[in-house]
């Protein structure tokens, strides 16, 4: 399927004016296939050529103003329409589509559960063609009317209120849509559960499998308050009332990303309905998606970009907004605690890459969709909300929001552009928005600050040395030892105060006082930038850390902390001890998390060379047991799940497997179970039959997944024949299952097993990328790469694949191979440092 670029985008943009799509799906087609009939009525504002693109099973018939058109002509998904003569035209496409297995275009999915069928779409960025035929630009708006007929028992969702209309039995009727971009349409089908609601004089509905009922009926009441909590703030935040005619939120399975931001059907994974318990912090993570997939029908469904150069319009303004209104308007208030730890390493791993790039790229350097799908990173969202913040901080919140209303207004049901969006910021503040936009916006990097505090006669001085180009407004904490308090490791903060970096001319920033303990800038996090430490500030922290009483700045710190192991600055072992002092004293549960996921997946697996894991992994141990101990049944359940990722006695695990709980630890529930059989499988300490076993007792999709994990965990040769084979030969896992597969594939204990794997994974992922398409590209790159392998070989493979691999890996897997062999790299260069 050929890329379209921007050159051809534009020239139909000056030519068409797209009015309407008249779309009938028939879902009654069998597993394999549905129909699609699209009727496009569309104006020619000049004569001349072009082209509507659509991926069919078998293209029946196409009919241009009552003239057919040969069904030979369509191309590499492109039908040409030529001699267009100026003025109005309609076009009609009969086809039948294929369903996907891979979450892109029209996604199948049959619940191992209960044998129910489900059918949704996902059709950004280019997939709308695989599902209907359509001019798949962004800034072709148009109006859909929706019909389709499904079976009986089915409920049909849309972008727009669904009715079943009585012309025939399984017949549905979507309302009509305002103009929308074709990457945005939506459409839902199966036997659903659903709950429904209004508020604010709008139908609201949540829906998911029947299979996961009981899940989402224990949570409707927390999902339904934080939706209806997020869509009052928006609109005290926002002048232009939300613009479709209805809210739906669908848990589908098998779902590539975290949520989609269809008008009116937003769309998530459904691992967010929980089927097993959870932290806070992962209910407040759900809620930020909530807030961030509804920030959407504004900034990105209401106002489109013009073209995928700008995505991070849309993404960095919903990823802002979503961290800002939940803390605003719902119980989650430390939701910027939770942003530093899961969200900020990110933006800042993705901008230490080869493939990093602008926030707001140069239009040249996304040439098509292809290059565009790669932008869909850290920076994209981390990074990009992070200068967002930056930018709050130094415009002003009134001043922010006027200019966002301006665009809104400005802008609605249209498309606009990074200009457009600095010209709308500009005209409410007399301050050089695009001067900052090119300081922030156009350049890559992550700039470093580093306190270098000075005692004067007067006080101290808090210079900052910048490694850097960005102009920061940061605030700066100032912490002593606390004296004759209880506990001598409480820090006491003494001040908080703004500055600019690079200082002004005239700033003489003398503070009262001695030289504080501690130093900490960009306190509040309210700039983007790595900080590093002074000796005595870093001296203060190994003793005290846990002392901070800010969640925040102890995220900041665990962030530094992070970034120093990264940059070959803080040998991992040290980061290790100082996780293990202080952890058990963290209140914060994203904190936590985020330090024991480090500390396993990236110190203990890839940092430390391989003779020091055990050491490792018998330090995390302590720590999880001690963290067990904690009152907070979230804080157990965080301890539970590393400790069980840790422990190397056997017998230890299936005696919790056996009894069904952990000493001191929460209930084993099926995500805890499975996480338990696959550490036994790694161990060689389980056997199919017990996968089996678990499998019967836990037929869900999840439990299905789970034991494709299990299954090519096992260290034995023909469990890993088998894996492989099914994840690169045979081509009928679909998204879900294969990442299961490639995860359990790769363990740390097994590497002379897999040793004559490591060259066979290029050239099967490279093959496997060109038949399967971007999902599984990335999925490939991402999952089945043989992460543990820490080794130059990997290394020079990886290279001469790029450089020479004949066919070339495809965009999406170059994109993935490129972080992965500069992570790599990377974890060599912390090894030998």
């Amino acid at each position: 399927m050929p890329a379209l670029t921007r050159a051809e985008a534009e020239i139909r943009a000056r030519l068409l004016d797209v009015h309407t799509y008249a779309v009938d799906l028939d879902l009654t087609r069998g597993d394999d296939v549905f129909g699609s009939t699209t009727v496009i009525g569309f104006t020619a504002l000049a004569d001349g050529d072009t082209f509507v693109e659509l991926k069919p099973a078998a293209l029946h018939r196409a009919v241009l103003d009552g003239h057919a058109l040969d069904p030979a002509a369509l191309e590499d998904n492109r039908l040409p329409l030529t001699g267009l003569t100026e003025g109005p035209h309609e076009l009609r496409i009969e086809a039948d589509m294929r369903y996907s297995r891979t979450g892109e275009g029209m996604h199948r999915f049959t619940d191992p559960a209960d044998g129910e069928t489900y059918l949704y779409t996902q059709l950004f960025l280019d997939d709308v063609q695989r599902v209907v035929a359509a001019f798949d630009q962004p800034d072709l708006k148009a109006v859909f009317e929706v019909t389709v007929t499904a079976p009986p028992a089915w409920t049909v969702l849309g972008n727009g209120v669904a009715d079943r209309t009585g012309e025939a039995e399984g017949h549905w009727r979507i309302a009509p849509t305002p103009r929308i971009s074709t990457y945005l349409l939506a459409v839902a089908a199966g036997p659903w559960h659903s709950v429904r609601t209004e508020h604010a004089g709008l139908p609201f509905g949540l829906h998911c499998r029947r299979s996961l009922a009981p899940h989402l009926d224990a949570d409707v009441e927390e999902l339904f308050d934080i939706t209806r909590r997020c869509f009052d703030r928006y609109h005290e935040l926002f002048a232009e009332p939300y613009p479709f005619d209805s809210y739906d939120q669908a848990f589908v399975p098998e779902f590539n990303a975290g949520a989609m931001e269809n008008p009116g059907l937003v769309t998530f994974r459904d691992e967010m309905v929980f089927r097993s318990a959870v932290t806070d912090a992962e209910r407040q993570t759900r809620g930020m998606v909530v807030a961030h997939e509804m920030a959407h029908m504004w900034f990105g469904d209401l106002v489109t970009l013009r073209w995928w150069d700008d995505i991070w319009l849309n993404e960095s303004f919903a990823e802002y907004m979503g961290y800002q209104v939940l803390s605003e308007a719902t119980r989650f208030t430390d939701t910027w605690t939770d942003f530093a730890v899961a969200r900020k390493g990110w933006g800042y791993d993705a901008d230490q890459r080869p493939s990093t790039h602008p926030v707001a790229p140069d239009p040249e350097a996304v040439p098509d969709t292809a290059s565009a799908l790669l932008n869909f990173d850290g920076i994209s969202y981390a990074k990009g909300a992070s200068a967002l913040r930056q930018l709050v901080t130094w415009l002003g919140r009134k001043d922010f929001l006027a200019g966002i209303n301006e665009h809104f207004s400005r802008h609605r049901f249209g498309n606009a552009a990074l200009a457009d969006f600095i010209d709308s910021l500009a005209s409410a503040t007399d301050r050089d928005v695009h001067a900052w936009a090119d300081r922030w916006l156009r350049t890559t990097g992550v700039d470093t600050l580093t306190p270098v505090p000075a005692e004067t006669d007067g006080g101290w001085r808090p210079e900052v040395v910048r490694a850097g180009e960005r102009p920061h407004r940061i605030a700066v904490a100032a912490y002593d030892r606390a004296t004759g308090h209880p506990d001598p490791a409480r820090l006491v903060l003494r001040e908080r105060f703004e500055t600019d970096v690079p200082a002004g001319a005239e700033a003489d920033g003398t503070r009262p006082g001695p030289r504080p303990d501690l130093v900490l800038l960009n306190d509040q996090d309210l700039t983007y930038a790595k900080i590093r430490f002074d000796a005595r500030s870093w001296d203060t922290l190994v003793q005290a850390l846990s002392g901070l009483p800010d969640p925040l700045a102890r995220a900041l710190v665990w962030n530094a902390a992070r970034d120093m192991v990264r940059d070959g600055e803080l040998p991992p072992a040290a980061y290790l001890d100082v996780a293990r002092v202080h952890l058990p004293h963290e209140t914060d549960l994203a904190v936590v998390q985020g330090v024991l996921g480090f500390a396993r997946a990236q110190l203990a697996d890839r940092y430390l060379p391989a003779a020091q894991r055990p050491e490792a992994l018998a330090t995390l141990e302590a720590l999880t047991r001690e963290l067990l101990r904690h009152e907070d049944p979230g804080m157990r359940l965080a301890a539970a799940r590393e400790l069980i990722t840790a422990v190397a006695d056997p017998a230890e695990l299936r005696g919790w497997l056996t009894a069904g709980t952990l000493p001191d630890g929460p209930p084993l529930d099926p995500e805890l179970r499975w996480q338990i059989l696959t550490r036994l499988s790694v161990l060689g300490a389980a056997d199919r039959a017990d996968i089996d076993a678990e499998l019967e007792r836990d037929p869900s999709a999840t439990g299905r997944e789970g034991a494709a994990r299990c299954r090519a965990a096992l260290p034995d040769a023909e469990a890993k024949r088998e894996a492989w084979t099914s994840m690169f030969e045979d081509d009928t896992l679909s998204n879900y299952l294969f990442t299961a597969t490639a995860q359990g594939f790769w363990q740390p204990e097994q590497l002379a097993l897999l040793g004559d794997y490591v060259p066979r994974y290029y050239p099967a992922a490279v093959a496997l990328a060109a038949r399967r398409g971007p999902a599984l590209a990335d999925a490939a790159g991402r999952w089945a790469f043989p992460l543990p392998v820490v080794d130059t070989s990997v290394l020079d493979l990886g290279e001469a694949c790029l450089r020479s691999a004949d066919p070339a890996p495809t965009p999406a897997l170059r994109r993935r191979l490129v972080d992965q062999l500069d992570d790599l790299a990377r974890a060599l260069r912390v090894r030998g440092a």
